[in-house]
């Protein structure tokens, strides 16, 4: 690029001021140093000394006057000058004492003075003005985070020389600083005031004036040929045009032109009028900015330029850009591109590989003769492939840990470019050492079993990749700071692997109140993610809770009053034996919900539940290590006395037992961290079964009771969840994920149960109403559970099949550990059936709108959306439409 570059004009525009101020000090200096260079002063009762002839003199003393705060002995040092030494008067030895102290820049007056001679000895004195020292320093004009920010970049200390070049670099450091927001105009003014309580001290007041940000409303295009203006400008990432919306402007010349295009049949044109219309009136902005930033403009002009090379465009390169300014305060800025050739890849041949032929190394190269010359795709098909497989993966994966790959241009001809590409595949090497540093709360073992590269194994990258992974994974250390560091060691073949981590909060607290279904509900809930039961009664490790195994302890209390309560404990140990990752887990619960009133009272209406369930988790290996496979046995029994709320079937009394097996297979690949996955999907089959009863028995269902038919609840659960993570540009991810549920009967003459049914729509917070078995589903845009079959009616008898469907664009706003955040907008599809042969799954009720996420340790993940039902729902008026929808822990999800 020319010296024309913007940013540097911007520099030199931005500073003249300074450098102005600099010469004329110069020159001040120079002007005063050459008076003293010219001669030594001395006293009108001593014997004259001749300027006009140089003699040599000895120095018989040396004292400094003038000073206050610095050391005269450490300044006598730095003038050069010693007693005894013989100096030439006038002449360069006193010349150069004097710059010496300029040199230090602490000084407003210097002058060297013979104040005796006494015939071949001289005596001299130093006379020196000290700078004002800084007392304090204030700003006006901004606000006080931007002052903040300024005094934490100037670094400026009580008791600092206020010297010309300090104040430049304060006037630098604030026209840096407000530069990068895209005020170019900046002005800076810091005025000296005398400190009236300290002599010699000045207070400096700092008066900024901001001006208007200068936004760029026009970039112009010149010389491009393949890619279009319109391409090139959006290769620029960060450096945007100002937004525009102005359809009436040119209206009448588009007109006249596409009818014009049409009479002559030159269709084509009339799309490039439309075009063109389009881009000189209406410019949406949304996402970014239009300011202009002198850093993000270069960066966006290597972007330029990597777009280029990745057709072939190896020569592309910007000769020439401007900047001009618009009466209305606006930039425009004009780029002059040379595109160059277009190239091609000819011949690629291969020198040092043993390990593998030629023929499968181009394979995996994936570049054939006659592809368009793309230099970034051959660096990353050699080094670092994240989405496929590379060169480098296949040899460092074998333990090739020495291997390096060079491709080298041998010969460029006319359009084509053949490439020999030079592999050093060296030794295989071997771990020798695997530590882990930063576990301070987490004990080494539950580490090291997630680590997959192990001492005595050959090197694999693939494997470290995939521990970064796993350990993010296990929610006790922070995921964007995990860091491997790999030291090899060529002398013996072998390689050291330190894993740093960094401890964060894994507990967790529930504490809510809030008004649900009529009513005000509370909740107390505890979650210990890295307990240690072991040292449940070591005195010691109780700070604040034994911790640091792995185990995760559970508790949770909701409560309403005396008519609801429910309260379940968990305890989970993930690796049961110590060696295999078995995650063995026991919980139970306790509900019950009733009418209020005292034990005592005949009318008193109850229904409890008391659950137990125990599960066993494997990680498989097989089809590959991210499967997983879940299993439990489920016992739960329900009370039921003179209650028909929820339940529309038998008399409102009885005892229901619902013993079931589930069973889940699963494979989660997201990375990097769970929080907020980038990349990667998650996938899950569920089924849960009860034993058919029917099956054992001749009973006639059909005359049978509810209350009878029920007694013992049998049915058949499948489920099935897929959600894919996409990330379509740094931390912009998009997230699709689909939903079914199906449930089914093993006899017809009992049917499907009422249990365990499906509950579509809301926030898909369970809550107290949970009490039946019913599996409740958010979906934002509808009320809670209003798109249920018959929700309008108050038969409230649940759906049998559902789906939904939901696709997402995340963006965060904080990736930090103990508060990440982000938002994100949504489209929403979904729907419940109450029979299986209604299932449609077209036709569908729709949402669309937009939300947050905040996770923060000790909550968990707290979302809030608000969305929009498009379809109304029949008998629900108020269902659909905007609806604000608060979530814990994904529930809407």
């Amino acid at each position: 690029m020319t010296d024309t570059h913007i940013g540097k004009k911007i520099g030199r525009v931005l500073n003249c001021k300074h450098m102005l101020a600099g010469v004329i000090g110069m020159l001040l200096i120079l002007f005063s140093s050459q008076l003293l260079f010219a001669q030594v002063n001395i006293s009108d009762d001593q014997e004259l000394i001749d300027y006009s002839s140089p003699k040599k003199y000895e120095i018989g003393g040396i004292t400094v006057s003038g000073v206050e705060y610095l050391d005269q002995n450490v300044l006598i040092m730095l003038s050069g000058l010693k007693i005894g030494a013989k100096v030439d008067i006038p002449g360069e030895d006193i010349t150069n004492a004097v710059k010496k102290l300029w040199d230090q820049g602490l000084f407003e007056d210097i002058s060297i003075s013979a104040t005796r001679v006494q015939g071949d000895m001289v005596f001299l004195d130093i006379y020196l003005l000290e700078r004002p020292r800084l007392t304090k320093f204030s700003f006006k004009g901004v606000k006080k985070s931007e002052a903040d920010d300024i005094r934490d970049n100037m670094r400026l200390t009580r008791g600092d020389v206020v010297t010309d070049n300090l104040l430049v670099r304060i006037d630098n450091i604030i026209t840096g600083y407000f530069g990068d927001k895209g005020f170019l105009d900046v002005e800076v003014d810091t005025r000296q005031i005398q400190d009236t309580t300290k002599p010699n001290n000045v207070i400096l007041e700092i008066v900024i004036d901001k001006n208007d940000k200068i936004k760029i409303y026009q970039i112009n295009v010149h010389g491009n040929e393949f890619l279009s203006s319109e391409k090139v400008k959006a290769a620029f990432k960060e450096t945007k045009e100002k937004g525009l919306f102005r359809p009436l402007y040119g209206v009448d010349k588009l007109f006249i032109d596409v009818v014009w295009d049409a009479l002559r049949l030159k269709f084509p044109m009339m799309i490039e009028d439309v075009q063109s219309y389009i881009n000189e009136t209406i410019r949406i902005r949304i996402f970014k900015s239009s300011k202009f930033i002198e850093s993000n403009y270069e960066d966006d002009i290597r972007n330029l330029i990597a777009k280029y090379n990745e057709f072939g465009y190896r020569d592309a390169q910007v000769v020439k850009d401007s900047l001009s300014r618009n009466p209305d305060g606006t930039m425009n800025i004009d780029v002059w591109i040379d595109e160059g050739s277009q190239y091609y890849f000819r011949n690629i041949t291969w020198v040092g590989n043993t390990k593998y032929t030629s023929e499968y190394l181009n394979t995996i190269l994936r570049i054939q003769r006659g592809d368009v010359y793309n230099q970034d795709l051959l660096t990353t098909n050699l080094s670092f492939n994240p989405s496929g497989f590379d060169i480098s993966s296949l040899y460092l994966d074998d333990g090739y840990l020495f291997f390096n790959v060079e491709p080298v241009e041998v010969l460029v001809e006319n359009d084509s470019i053949d490439l020999e590409i030079r592999v050093r595949e060296g030794k295989q090497a071997t771990i020798n050492k695997v530590m882990v540093r930063g576990n301070t709360k987490t004990n080494d073992h539950v580490v090291i079993r997630e680590i997959k590269t192990r001492p005595g194994e050959l090197f694999s990258r693939e494997a470290i990749i995939r521990t970064v992974r796993e350990l993010g994974q296990l929610k006790y250390f922070n995921p964007e700071t995990i860091a491997p560091d790999v030291l090899p060691n060529p002398e013996d073949g072998t390689v050291d692997i330190i894993y740093s981590v960094e401890e964060t909060s894994a507990d967790q607290i529930e504490l809510s109140g809030g008004w649900g279904y009529g009513r005000i509900i509370g909740t107390l809930g505890v979650s210990f993610n890295n307990f240690s039961l072991r040292n449940f009664f070591k005195k010691g490790a109780w700070r604040p809770i034994p911790s640091g195994d792995g185990q995760k302890l559970s508790l949770r209390i909701q409560s309403y009053g005396r008519g609801y309560i429910s309260y379940s404990a968990s305890f989970t140990e993930p690796w049961l034996g110590g060696r295999k990752p078995n995650a063995f887990s026991v919980s139970y619960y306790h509900s019950m919900y009733s009418n209020g009133l005292p034990r005592s009272d005949t009318n008193r209406s109850y229904f409890k539940i008391n659950g137990l369930t125990f599960g066993l988790g494997q990680r498989l290996k097989w089809p590959d290590d991210f499967f997983t496979l879940y299993q439990a046995i489920n016992l739960q029994r329900y009370d039921l006395h003179k209650y028909t709320t929820i339940f529309t079937f038998g008399d409102g009394s009885g005892t229901y037992h619902n013993f079931n097996y589930n069973i889940v297979l699963g494979r989660n690949s997201t990375a990097p961290s769970y929080i907020y996955p980038r990349t990667g999907s998650n996938l899950s089959l569920s089924v849960e079964l009860t034993p058919p009863y029917s099956i054992f028995t001749d009973a006639d269902y059909t005359k049978m009771s509810d209350n009878e038919k029920y007694k013992w609840i049998e049915y058949h659960k499948w489920k099935f969840e897929a959600t894919y993570f996409l990330e379509v540009a740094p931390k912009f991810v998009i997230m699709g994920r689909l939903k079914y549920g199906f449930l089914g009967s093993y006899n017809s003459e009992i049917g499907i149960t009422p249990f365990e049914r499906f509950y579509l729509g809301g926030d898909g917070l369970s809550g107290y109403n949970n009490l039946d078995g019913r599996e409740i589903i958010g979906m934002r845009g509808y009320g809670n559970e209003t798109l249920t079959p018959y929700y309008y009616q108050d038969r409230n008898v649940g759906g049998t099949v559902y789906c939904k469907y939901t696709l997402e664009m995340r963006y965060p706003l904080s990736l930090n550990p103990s508060a990440t955040i982000y938002a994100l907008a949504f489209l929403e599809a979904g729907k419940a059936w109450l029979y299986h042969p209604m299932f449609n799954p077209f036709d569908l009720y729709r949402s669309a709108g937009f939300g947050m996420r905040v996770f923060l340790p000790m909550f968990g993940m707290l979302g809030l959306d608000w969305g929009y039902g498009f379809d109304d729902v029949p008998g629900l008026p108020g269902a659909n439409g905007g609806q604000f929808h608060f979530s814990i822990n994904q529930s809407i999800d």
